[in-house]
């Protein structure tokens, strides 16, 4: 039996189901002679798929569309497939890397390329959002991988298969090895999976983008010239001294209330610039330097731990979860400094933070416009106590091991 697949040859949807085909041994053929925007919209083929998007599969039964749909029905063809795994945790995992592929990654990289390509309207504030977005999965994916070769297991499954062809678009489209290469780990995974001989002789040599693509310049309209008419000028409207004193001056925005409080002798940015720029002797220099400039009159430092840790039991949604609320912080930026641990090499993960907020208090805005404050316990630092001082300086530096336990992952807010 041959099972006919309704897809033009370079589609990354496509690739999913050839490349599961070739590991399960089923036979399928790309149609013959596809176009897009033609063969997909005749009377055939809606009646297959109604909003005539591909891939499509052919089977006895039924058509199938939707390609990790189709990927799967062509992976369940083989009886014990090894690329739904050996157990139902397996399974289980393999479906959570599916999904992970196809909302943080496929939609990610979409969500940037497409504008780009001239798909959609290109806008500068949602590039940033995706791209930080698109940042983040890679980083829980990277963190998964240095210690996996695979995704499930010790051998391909189908949820390799699938993140593979979702990234390809990117690696060969978007993703530059200056992006890349924050990413080893991914970076790894995707140049082996590609060079597996079923991948390879379903998708071929992949190329890396060597730039982004340029945002497509809109057209400037055609000026059209009108025959010169000569107008008599309006009498001016008298400006009455009524009509000057009824005119309201623009209201001033108001001020942060953090911007009316004493000056401080620490400069916020100085401390993150030193941060940033210390490569060596970590202690000696970004610590000490620390000390030397904070002011505990102009800030306050405070320890948060997460109230629902027993619900950590996945390390990318922990890191997820911790990413996102950084996110939200961003209204902040300008008064604070924040470091967030997730602590622990086995589930459930500690989430632990310290902050550095401009005043003696929390700031109220903050709490009142970021929901995730309240999920977390908040205590003021005791500058006091040695002890304290030395975790700040722990959580500084992402000291590892971490009160006796493993750093899972480090993220910094400056």
């Amino acid at each position: 039996m041959v099972l006919v697949l309704h897809a033009n040859s370079g589609n990354k949807n496509a690739f999913k189901t050839l490349i599961a085909a070739e590991y399960s041994g089923v036979k399928v053929e790309l149609v013959k002679d596809f176009q897009m925007g033609v063969s997909n919209k005749t009377p055939e083929f809606l009646k297959m798929n109604p909003i005539g998007k591909i891939p499509v599969l052919e089977t006895p039964d039924d058509p199938v569309f939707e390609s990790n749909a189709i990927a799967r029905y062509v992976t369940r063809l083989k009886a014990d497939n090894p690329l739904y795994g050996s157990s139902l945790i397996d399974y289980a995992h393999i479906e959570q890397w599916i999904d992970f592929a196809a909302t943080e990654i496929d939609a990610n990289i979409g969500k940037w390329l497409y504008p780009r390509m001239g798909f959609y309207p290109h806008a500068g504030v949602v590039e940033e959002s995706t791209i930080a977005a698109l940042k983040r999965a890679l980083g829980s994916l990277s963190t998964h991988l240095a210690s996996n070769t695979f995704l499930v297991g010790h051998s391909v499954t189908l949820a390799d298969i699938v993140m593979t062809c979702n990234l390809c678009m990117g690696f060969s489209r978007i993703l530059t090895k200056s992006f890349t290469s924050e990413f080893p780990h991914v970076e790894r995974y995707f140049w082996t999976m590609v060079n597996q001989p079923n991948f390879k002789k379903v998708i071929g040599d992949v190329k890396q983008a060597e730039a982004v693509p340029l945002v497509p310049q809109k057209a400037a309209p055609a000026k059209v010239q009108k025959p010169k008419e000569t107008k008599k000028e309006a009498p001016k409207p008298k400006v009455t001294e009524k009509s000057a004193e009824e005119e309201e001056a623009p209201k001033p925005k108001p001020k942060n209330p953090l911007d009316l409080l004493p000056p401080s002798k620490m400069i916020l940015d100085d401390w993150k610039r030193l941060y940033s720029n210390t490569k060596t002797n970590f202690r000696e220099v970004a610590i000490k330097g620390f000390w030397d400039m904070y002011d505990p009159e102009g800030y306050s430092l405070w320890f948060c731990d997460y109230k629902y840790n027993d619900e950590n039991t996945v390390s990318f949604v922990t890191m997820n979860k911790v990413g996102g609320f950084l996110q939200r912080m961003d209204l902040c930026r300008k008064y604070a400094f924040g470091k967030m641990l997730v602590v622990g090499s086995e589930p459930p993960f500690k989430v632990k933070g310290l902050w550095l907020f401009r005043g003696s208090e929390i700031p109220k805005f903050v709490m009142d416009e970021v929901y995730d404050m309240e999920l977390y316990e908040w205590a003021k630092v005791d500058l006091s106590a040695e002890a304290q001082k030395e975790r700040v300086n722990a959580m500084i530096e992402d000291q590892e091991p971490f009160e006796g336990e493993a750093l899972l992952d480090a993220k910094c807010f400056k």
